[in-house]
C-alpha cells in the first residue's frame, strides 16, 4: 500500500456492470435505465470523507475545498488532458471518449481514475446538439442532472454577472445628473449621529486613488470628487449582460427606453454565460480568495480620462462572489460504470479558453491515479490554452494527450462530401475509401505537431464507427505511429461496448504516462503582447503573419501601458478550420491572421484577439433539439435528451 492510498483510506472500489444491447440504445435510455451508486459511496470509494460532502439529492454532491488542506502533501497523481482533430459535422466523440477512458482505467484495470469535465450550457443542449454527458456506455450520470441545472452554477453566473452590468448602467444614470457631493453623500450616508464610513467594498478603490484617509468626513473636495465619480464612458464598456440561451436576438439590443430613465438609452447586446468573464474566471480561479480578488480585476470600461474601471471601483465584487460564493466547490457525479466524475466550470473553447477548472483538477489530482480531462474543440483551441493557461495558473504539468479522431471524421478533411443534416450519409462515409482517408490525416499530423510542440507524449484514439474497416483503421494507426511522439495509436469501441472497449486505448495511456513529459510553454510571459499572438498563429495555425487593424494595434500598445502585457493569450477564433476561416479545411497553407480587435478579460487573467468575425451568442436552428425533449408523465422521466 502506497503513502497515498494509506492516507486516503478509500473504500473499496465497486465497479457498476454494464447490460450491453445491440444495436446501442438512445443515450438517455441507457443513462435512465443505468444502475446508480449513492454518491456518498462514489466520493469513499475515491477517499473523500462524508464531512467533505454537501449533498444535493442522492446522487450529486459539491466537493468543499477542505479537502485541499488535508491532503496538502499527497502527490499528485498522473494529468491526461484529451484533445481532438478539427471538428466535423460527423462528430470525433471527444467527451465519449474521456468517459470511456476513465471507464476503462477504473473498472477495467484497476486504477483510480477522475473524469474532470466542463459542465454543458443549456444553450447548446436545447439548440444543437443534446446534450455534453457523454454518449452509448460512455455517459456521465444523472444524465439529465449534467445536461440541465445541476447545483446552479451557471445560474449564480448569470445572476452576478448582470448585477455588474446593471450596476454600471445605474452608476452612469446617477452620475449624469448629480454633483460630486451630492454622490458622495448617498455613497457614504451619515448616520442620526452624522456619522460616516467607508463600507469594505470601498476600500480597493481608495488605495488605488492614494487616498488614505479612513474618515470619510475628511475628504478634500479633491479626494469626494476622485472618489465619488468613475465618469464612465459609455463607448468603452465592455461588459455584457449574459443568459445561458442561445438567442440571436439578444446580439444587439437598446437599453434604457423606459420613461423613468429619462432619455438614457445605451445600445448593447446580451452574450451566452459560457462565453462570459466570469465563467474563465470560476475556471481559473483557485480558491474563495482569488475567486474574489479576479472578480475585483474585471476591467468594465474606461474612464473619459483613459482609466480603467473595475468591479472593485463599483463596490460590487464583494456582491458578485456572495452570489458565486458556492460554485467554487466542484459538483461529483458517476459513470456509468461507477468511476468518479468532478464537474466544473464550462467556459467555451472558441471565445474563452474551453477548459474546466483548476480547482477540480487539483482535487481530483489528490485522490487519484490518473485524472483525464478534457479541452473544448481540438488542439489548435481548448489544447492550446490548457496549457498556455490553464496550466500556467495551476502550475499542474500534464503527462499525456489523447488526440481523438474519427475515419468519418477524416474522409471530410480528405474532401469528402459536404453533409446535409436529415439525409443519409454519403457512401464515402459508410464504404471503404482508404484515400481519403489519408488526405484527410494531414489534419491528425497537424494537430500531434501541435501538441508535441509542448512536450508531451500523445496517444492517439479512434474512435471506431461500425461503418469502419479495419484496413482504414489500420492505415490510421500507421500513420500516426510514424510520427515521433506518438506512443501508439488505438482503435477504440466504448461507445458499444463501455470500458471494456477502450482497454487499450487505457493500456496505451498509461504506457504514455511513464514516458518522460518535457513539458514547456509556446511562449514566455514576459514575450510582447504582439509575438506571443504571432507566435501562436505561425506555430499552431501554420499562419505566414498576422494583420492588425488600427484598432487592434491601438488596444495592445494600450494594454501594455496598462501593464497587462504579461497575460497569456486566448485566441478567439473558428472552431472549424486550424486557420481563421472556417472555409479552410484539413490544413490551410499560405494564409494570414487578421486580428480585427482585442480585448482584456483582467479579472480571468488573459488577454483576447479577435480573429475574424466571432459571435458571442449562438442562435437557434430552424429545428432546434429542443422538439425531442419531453416528459413521460408514466415514469416522470426525461425523454430525448441527449
Amino acid at each position: 500500500m502506497t503513502e497515498k492510498e494509506k492516507v486516503l483510506n478509500r473504500a473499496e472500489f465497486i465497479p457498476t456492470s454494464l447490460d450491453i444491447k445491440s444495436p446501442v440504445p438512445a443515450d438517455y435510455e441507457i443513462a435512465q435505465n443505468a444502475t446508480l451508486k449513492p454518491i456518498q459511496q462514489v466520493a469513499r470509494e475515491l477517499g473523500i470523507l462524508d464531512s467533505e460532502l454537501e449533498l444535493y439529492g442522492n446522487y450529486k454532491a459539491k466537493v468543499r475545498l477542505d479537502v485541499l488542506e488535508r491532503l496538502a502533501d499527497v502527490p499528485d497523481g498522473k494529468y491526461i488532458d484529451v484533445t481532438a482533430i478539427t471538428p466535423t459535422p460527423l462528430g470525433e466523440g471527444k467527451t465519449t471518449t474521456t468517459v470511456g477512458l476513465s471507464q476503462a482505467l477504473g473498472a477495467h484495470l484497476g486504477k483510480t481514475v477522475v473524469t474532470a469535465i466542463r459542465q454543458p450550457s443549456q444553450g447548446p443542449t436545447f439548440g444543437i446538439k443534446g446534450g455534453a454527458a457523454g454518449g452509448g456506455y460512455a455517459q456521465v450520470i444523472p444524465m439529465e442532472d449534467m445536461n440541465l441545472h445541476m447545483t446552479g452554477d451557471i445560474h449564480a453566473i448569470t445572476a452576478a454577472n448582470n448585477l455588474l452590468a446593471a450596476a454600471i448602467d445605474a452608476r452612469m444614470f446617477h452620475e449624469s445628473s448629480q454633483s460630486d457631493k451630492a454622490l458622495f453623500n448617498r455613497l457614504c450616508p451619515a448616520d442620526k449621529k452624522g456619522n460616516r464610513q467607508f463600507a469594505k467594498s470601498m476600500l480597493g478603490r481608495l488605495e488605488r486613488l492614494g487616498i488614505t484617509e479612513r474618515d470619510p468626513n475628511k475628504l478634500t473636495d479633491e479626494e469626494i470628487s476622485k472618489f465619488a465619480r468613475l465618469d464612465i464612458d459609455p463607448e468603452t464598456v465592455t461588459w455584457r449582460r449574459v443568459i445561458d440561451t442561445n438567442d440571436r436576438m439578444l446580439r444587439g439590443i437598446t437599453v434604457g427606453q423606459g420613461p423613468a430613465e429619462k432619455g438614457f438609452k445605451l445600445e448593447t447586446n446580451f452574450t451566452i454565460a459560457v462565453a462570459s468573464e466570469l465563467m474563465a474566471i470560476l475556471a481559473l480561479a483557485t480558491d474563495l480568495k482569488d475567486l474574489r480578488e479576479r472578480i475585483a480585476r474585471i476591467v468594465i470600461g474606461q474612464s473619459r480620462s483613459g482609466e480603467p474601471v473595475t468591479a472593485d471601483d463599483l463596490g460590487i465584487a464583494g456582491a458578485m462572489t456572495v452570489l458565486m460564493m458556492e460554485t467554487i466547490k466542484p459538483t461529483l457525479l458517476q459513470t456509468l460504470e461507477g468511476t468518479p466524475v468532478m464537474v466544473h466550470a464550462g467556459p467555451f473553447a472558441n471565445i474563452a479558453h474551453g477548459n474546466s477548472s483548476i480547482v477540480a483538477d487539483k482535487i481530483a489530482l489528490k485522490l487519484a491515479d490518473y485524472v483525464i480531462t478534457e479541452s473544448g474543440f481540438a488542439a489548435d483551441l481548448g489544447m492550446e490554452k490548457f496549457f498556455d493557461i490553464k496550466c500556467r495558473y495551476s502550475g499542474n504539468i500534464p503527462n499525456a494527450v489523447v488526440l481523438v479522431a474519427t475515419v468519418r471524421a477524416l474522409k471530410m478533411h480528405g474532401g469528402g462530401p459536404k453533409v446535409v443534416a436529415g439525409t443519409p450519409l454519403a457512401p464515402e462515409y459508410v464504404e471503404e475509401n482508404l484515400e481519403l482517408v489519408e488526405k484527410g490525416s494531414e489534419n491528425l499530423l497537424a494537430h500531434i505537431n501541435i501538441a508535441r510542440k509542448f512536450g508531451v507524449p500523445v496517444v492517439v484514439a479512434i474512435n471506431r464507427f461500425p461503418t469502419d474497416t479495419d484496413d482504414e483503421i489500420e492505415l490510421v494507426r500507421k500513420i500516426s505511429k510514424a510520427h515521433p511522439g506518438v506512443v501508439d495509436a488505438v482503435a477504440a469501441d466504448h461507445f458499444s461496448q463501455g470500458g471494456a472497449g477502450a482497454v487499450a486505448l487505457a493500456e496505451a495511456v498509461v504506457k504514455a504516462c511513464e514516458e518522460p513529459s518535457h513539458f514547456k510553454f509556446l511562449y514566455p510571459n514576459e514575450m510582447s503582447l504582439k509575438d506571443k499572438i504571432e507566435t501562436i498563429a505561425k506555430e499552431v495555425y501554420g499562419a505566414d503573419g498576422v494583420d492588425y487593424s488600427p484598432e487592434a494595434e491601438e488596444r495592445l500598445k494600450r494594454y501594455t501601458e496598462l501593464g497587462y502585457g504579461n497575460l497569456p493569450i486566448c485566441m478567439a477564433k473558428t472552431h472549424l478550420s486550424i486557420s481563421h476561416d472556417p472555409t479552410l479545411k484539413n490544413v490551410p497553407k499560405g494564409f494570414r491572421i487578421p486580428i480585427k480587435s482585442v480585448s482584456a478579460s483582467v479579472g480571468a487573467g488573459f488577454v483576447y484577439p479577435l480573429l475574424g468575425t466571432m459571435s458571442t451568442m449562438p442562435g437557434l436552428p430552424t429545428r432546434p433539439v429542443y422538439y425531442d425533449i419531453d416528459i413521460d408523465f408514466e415514469t416522470g422521466r426525461v425523454v430525448g435528451l441527449g
